[in-house]
């Protein structure tokens, strides 16, 4: 039998304790997953900073073989003494002690270094003064691991965090810490500080064009970069930046590192980088990147291939900002990166089922575009009937984009034969709505009702130009941005003055769900930034496939030949809860009467995850605030609940509850949804004619891949831009390094294609 592993014996206490905390990869002091049978680099890290440790998480990192424990720091400030003097170290912890208070909390990895943690009175950024380091919100420490120099488990002296509530670790602030490393950096004697990289004496900077590194410390640097099949522009702008730090000779770590990607092709990596011409970017590039992630350079490394010793680096100003010694500048916005979309055998009852149908009997399976339209059918089956403890629905908006002829529109035709098989058709509603007053006689008529609209994009373009759609056309869109939120309460409708002939509509508690396939071009060519700002875009789950022409399934099932449990699961939804008290649910079609929801619960995993994502999005909205991503991120704890709700109910009809798996996997179909969202809207969107023009260049390029597309060819797909404008654009998108123009010569003629280039 195994031993139990470092997450396994201290993740649960250190959990308990109140301690944020993540997988370490063995043998490393680097976060790591677990994934496909192998250990791997964990890029998002980070993201553990700004929330507690899930019950979930910790289940999951528990199985992970010889999983280490790091302690992400922000309600935690660790003290680090990189120094190799015992009697130095020693004296330098001691005034830790003295200035900031008697901690019980000593680590030692590779004696007589040292760490001292202490609690924070407010998170702030870490602070470097190398060797001395205040790690600091977004940054980590290894607690519970193998010392990859020592060959030994780090050792806690005294009291290890697993043994020590977080209160009650001595409390810090910025200033207490800056102060004592001011103290203690003086008693440092200068060999043991690092090579400066600004200029002594005067004061005066030297200002270098230099891009150069040394290849031990790129080397090192480089192996904090992981290329977990990272995108084709991160994947060339590290190549610039290799090749302007060391010229030629980082051919080879740039081929090693491309092999890195499951993506790499040798052949296409060598002829890139002989193509490369690095003139803006070099050394500097990857260092910062390298100190994102927790590379912390040895004192003695040098890091300038060119600069004389005491000379400034050319990238001094950028490591800085990393390291924090810029006081009182903020740390920018976080990008907005696409995770992967959740595993689909995690889906269980009723969705599991209807998602595996659909696939079946696809003859171009779109299984992501599946999960959509089968949460949006479920979720209106459901409307009126269950609710969580904060009163939220189960209407849902949902988007499914893919290609021409990919199948983006099977589930659709699924869902139809299925409610009608079911005894369950009145459930949908029209296919065509051709005014706002049509929109609200239907739901009048079937307060629960799916919208299954086919070229979304075009309706959409007819529907929401407030200015050139005719009234009774964009009210359609106003509506449903109205309804989304009324599912929970009573709508109201439209007063008119002649109340005999067109009385008030009222609808009692709708769940108007809809489900809209389209091409991505019609779609975001009918939209504009403001579609975007004002929530009514932010509403929409969007599933983006993932192969719009995926391969044929020569033998799919027949559509309308539905597994008897299939249908049977389907109409157990409408018996949710049958064996509790149910209210007045029995004949909820009938207009007028107001359903009695059965509460679905949340258990303790789930209510934490919750928790977390409340605390995860409250920061992101406050961090967004003017920006484009606002509204969406306001939706993200809404629909996360809201797809929970509809995966506790198909898993357990009888008796619903919300459990951790269900609000995890909602939360990863929602942040995939919303990131996809955001960075689609980024892509696409546009206010005037000229900005939707010059992204349409930029898509047509990125979709053409590594390779690029040739001049002919992009003239041809961008014939709709008037050729003078098109030669203009192009010169402006390479002059800002957006495109890469190369040439060739084929046949004796010479050839332009592009590419996308690192700005983009």
């Amino acid at each position: 039998m195994s031993e139990p592993s470092f997450m396994e014996r201290f993740g649960p206490r250190l959990v308990a304790n109140g301690y944020p905390i993540l997988p370490i990869m063995p043998g490393t002091k680097k976060p790591g997953r677990w994934r496909g049978g192998a250990w791997s680099d964990y890029p998002d890290w980070t993201r553990h900073a700004e929330r507690s440790t899930t019950e979930h998480e910790l289940e999951v990192w528990r199985n992970w073989p010889d999983a280490g424990v790091g302690v992400v720091c922000g309600p935690v400030v660790a003290i680090d003494i990189d120094i190799t003097d015992p009697e130095l170290a020693l004296e330098i912890e001691r005034l830790a002690r003295a200035r900031l208070g008697d901690t019980p909390a000593l680590r030692i990895g590779r004696a007589p270094k040292r760490l001292l943690v202490y609690r924070a009175a407010e998170p702030f950024a870490g602070i470097r003064r190398a060797p001395l380091e205040v790690l600091g919100l977004g940054q980590q420490f290894v607690a519970h691991a193998v010392h990859p120099d020592t060959g030994r488990p780090y050792d806690w002296p005294e009291d290890s965090l697993a043994d020590i509530d977080l209160g009650d670790l001595p409390a810090v602030d910025e200033v207490a810490v800056r102060a004592f490393l001011d103290e203690a950096l003086a008693l440092v004697p200068e060999q043991l500080k690092p090579v400066r990289l600004v200029a002594g004496g005067t004061g005066d900077v030297h200002h270098s064009r230099s891009q150069a590194g040394t290849l031990a410390a790129i080397r090192e640097a480089l192996a904090w970069i992981p290329n977990a099949d990272l995108d084709y522009n991160s994947w060339v702008r590290i190549g610039l930046a290799l090749k302007g730090a060391l010229g030629d000779a980082g051919g080879d770590l740039f081929t090693a590192w491309s092999a890195q990607s499951g993506k790499d092709d040798a052949a296409f990596t060598l002829k890139t980088w002989a193509g490369l011409k690095a003139e803006r970017i070099g050394a500097g590039t990857i260092y910062h990147l390298a100190m994102e992630r927790g590379w912390k350079p040895d004192p003695a490394l040098v890091l300038d291939g060119d600069a004389p010793i005491d000379a400034i680096h050319p990238a001094a100003g950028l490591l800085a900002k990393v390291q924090g010694l810029a006081q009182g500048s903020e740390p920018p916005r976080p990008a907005i990166t696409l995770p992967p979309p959740p595993a689909l055998d995690r889906l269980d009852g009723v969705l599991g089922l209807m998602v595996r149908h659909i696939v079946a009997t696809a003859i171009r399976p779109q299984p992501w575009l599946a999960v959509g339209a089968a949460l949006a059918a479920l979720g209106t089956l459901m409307g009126r009937m269950v609710c969580t403890a904060s009163n939220l629905r189960t209407n849902l908006y949902v988007l499914g984009l893919a290609e021409s002829g990919g199948g983006k529109d099977h589930a659709r035709k699924v869902i139809k034969e299925l409610l009608f098989q079911a005894g369950l058709a009145d459930h949908l509603g029209g296919e065509r709505i051709a005014s706002g007053a049509g929109l609200i006689t239907a739901l009048n008529r079937q307060p629960a009702s799916l919208f299954q609209i086919d070229e979304f994009g075009k309706f959409t373009a007819n529907v929401a130009d407030k200015r050139r759609a005719p009234k009774h056309l964009s009210e359609i869109w106003d509506l449903f941005t109205e309804l989304a939120t009324s599912a929970g309460t009573t709508f109201f409708g439209a007063e008119y003055a002649d109340q005999r002939e067109r009385p008030r509509q009222d609808i009692i508690e709708p769940c108007a769900s809809i489900h809209g396939v389209s091409a991505p071009g019609p779609f975001w060519e009918a939209l504009k930034s403001g579609s975007l700002q004002d929530g009514s875009l932010a509403r929409f789950l969007v599933f983006r496939s993932e192969d719009d022409i995926p391969d044929r399934n020569r033998r799919p099932a027949a559509l309308a030949d539905l597994p008897a449990n299939l249908v049977e699961a389907v109409q157990s939804v409408v018996a949710v809860g049958a064996d509790q008290p149910r209210g007045n649910l029995a004949s909820l079609s009938a207009p007028g009467v107001k359903p009695a929801p059965l509460t679905v619960p949340m258990d303790a995993e789930a209510t934490a995850i919750f928790d977390a994502l409340d605390d995860e999005m409250t920061l992101r909205q406050r961090a967004a605030i003017g920006s484009d991503q606002s509204a969406a991120l306001a939706r993200v704890w809404e629909n996360s609940a809201k797809v929970a709700l509809i995966k506790a109910v198909s898993a357990n009809p009888r008796a619903p509850v919300i459990r951790g798996v269900d609000a995890q996997w909602a939360r990863e179909v929602v942040d995939h949804c919303v990131a996809t969202l955001l960075i689609q809207a980024e892509r696409h969107l546009a206010n005037n004619e000229t900005e939707r023009c010059t992204k349409r260049i930029l898509e047509v390029v990125r979709a053409a891949g590594h390779g690029g597309i040739r001049q002919r060819d992009l003239t041809r797909k961008l014939q709709f831009i008037e050729p003078k404008v098109r030669r203009e654009l192009i010169a402006d998108l390479i002059e800002s390094e957006q495109l890469v123009a190369a040439s060739s010569v084929t046949g004796g003629r010479s050839a332009t294609s592009f590419r996308i280039g690192c700005a983009a």
